[in-house]
């Protein structure tokens, strides 16, 4: 029985120290050419490998990160499971850039930078967080998580989910009927949506037309759910008064894009949470205890749902 390791060379040092104190039975493999296909059993990666029907004994297919969507499980198995990465370290990460990006579009942030290359010294004015609404896009882990660190500025917390959620102190949406509620009461939103067929270009115009003139976007979500021209049309003509983007497609973006030096929009390199070898080894190895235990990994995926 083996563990396939599926990535970078760095990261498969610190994760085979792991499993060689924690999982000393276990073979692990840091090469497809190393191991028997036949003999693997769990699998990790950034996308699925080529051949992937090679590996018939395989159990569970671990992604090394927080989502699933860039993997192609065309040819795999019903009865393998597929598991996202959830750990203590990526939660951590998310809610400090979240708490990061929401601060700053509450504070006017774009605002005083667009000042500072003008050499303007001029307050802009403030609003309590009491008086501000925050909605978060997506209420999994890290959603749930992101609210919970919000909590004590005093922002008035709501979420959005598919299914119905109940979380103290959030005042809850749910469903497709419910959206248009949701977005009408969010000053600062903030998308934690996986990528699926439904969320696929979900930032679009009708979105943004639905949100209350001047609210701002987080955008920690994937890459494709974001119509660059809706976003940038918006805030020109002022529906969004600015932006916090760390998710685009593609990644990079063109050097000539606008939102490069667009005065209402902070870009960053998709690292709102990056995975931690050491953490991210010690979930897989707890999630491969469970599934062993016949109990459900942390972070499994309904494949039908895509999350």
């Amino acid at each position: 029985m083996a563990f396939l390791f599926n990535s970078d060379a760095e990261r498969a040092k610190v994760f085979a120290a792991e499993f060689a104190r924690e999982l000393p039975g276990l073979r692990f493999a840091s090469r497809p050419d190393a191991v028997d296909a036949a003999e693997v059993r769990y699998l990790l990666t950034w996308t699925a490998p080529e051949g992937i029907q090679q590996y018939r004994n395989l159990e569970v297919l671990f992604s090394i990160g927080a989502g699933v969507d860039q993997i192609d499980t065309t040819g795999l198995p019903p009865t393998v499971k597929l598991v996202r990465m959830v750990d203590e370290e990526i939660v951590r990460m998310m809610q400090e850039y979240a708490t990061m990006a929401v601060l700053a579009l509450h504070r006017d942030l774009p605002g005083y930078l667009a000042q500072q290359a003008d050499a303007v010294w001029r307050a802009r004015s403030a609003r309590q967080a009491r008086e501000r609404r925050v909605g978060v896009l997506g209420l999994g882990v890290l959603g749930a998580a992101v609210l919970e660190r919000l909590e004590p500025f005093g922002f008035q917390l709501q979420g959005w989910s598919r299914s119905p959620r109940s979380i103290p102190g959030v005042a809850c949406y749910s469903g497709r009927s419910e959206l248009k509620s949701f977005l009408g009461q969010t000053d600062i939103l903030v998308c934690l949506l996986p990528l699926t067929a439904e969320t696929h270009g979900i930032l679009d115009a009708e979105l943004f037309s639905a949100l209350p003139c001047g609210a701002s976007l987080v955008h920690v979500g994937r890459g494709p759910q974001l119509d660059h021209g809706a976003l940038l049309e918006a805030l020109d003509n002022g529906q969004i008064s600015s932006a916090v983007i760390d998710v685009t497609e593609p990644e990079p973006l063109p050097s000539g894009h606008p939102f490069w030096r667009h005065p209402k929009a902070l870009l960053t390199p998709h690292i709102a949470s990056v995975t931690s070898p050491r953490s991210a080894a010690r979930a897989v190895i707890e999630n491969i205890r469970r599934h062993e235990d016949g109990i459900d990994p942390i972070g499994l995926v309904d494949r039908s749902r895509g999350y």
